[in-house]
């Protein structure tokens, strides 16, 4: 189901989590559930990942991860602002140590001039620390490569907040 690659990524990042007891929750848009798919790939995997959120909705980041309402109207669901809040509501809504989030357009349709398909923002909130946010400019590459490469970034951000 999951590229090779990302499969030896997501393994790098059980085993670096588990090695500093690091307990790992998302919160998804446009991969929908993907990202905890994925660590679920993998038996032993519940010794990090605690827990996962699929927000495909606003009303489900709003009732979900606490995010009011009018600042997704006002940014967008797509935005760094509901990333970050997206990050911190997985964080406070679960016993994680460290939550990433994932909101984007993976296509084919829903994109516009300043938001075009393939644009994905991506936050990773952990206890203590600063949330990191990055985002990603994939283009129209198809929604399952959009998806794909979407996981790709939310490990590495992972791994970069473990330490």
């Amino acid at each position: 189901m999951f590229p090779e690659k990302l499969r030896n990524l997501c393994l790098l990042t059980i085993d670096e989590a588990r090695e500093r007891r690091v307990k790992i929750a998302a919160a998804e848009s446009c991969t929908g559930g993907l990202l905890a798919g994925l660590f679920t790939e993998f038996s032993g995997s519940s010794d990090v990942f605690e827990r996962g959120f699929v927000t495909y909705s606003n009303r489900a980041k709003e009732e979900v991860l606490g995010i009011a309402g009018d600042l997704i109207a006002d940014h967008g669901a797509v935005s760094e602002v509901v990333a970050r809040l997206m990050a911190e509501g997985a964080l406070e809504a679960s016993r994680a140590n460290l939550a990433v989030a994932i909101t984007g357009i993976a296509g084919p349709g829903g994109g516009t001039p300043m938001k075009p398909v393939g644009t994905v923002h991506i936050a990773c909130a952990r206890e203590n620390k600063a949330v990191l946010h990055e985002a990603c400019y994939f283009g129209d590459i198809g929604r399952h490569e959009v998806r794909m490469a979407s996981l790709e970034t939310a490990l590495i951000m992972i791994r970069e907040q473990i330490p």
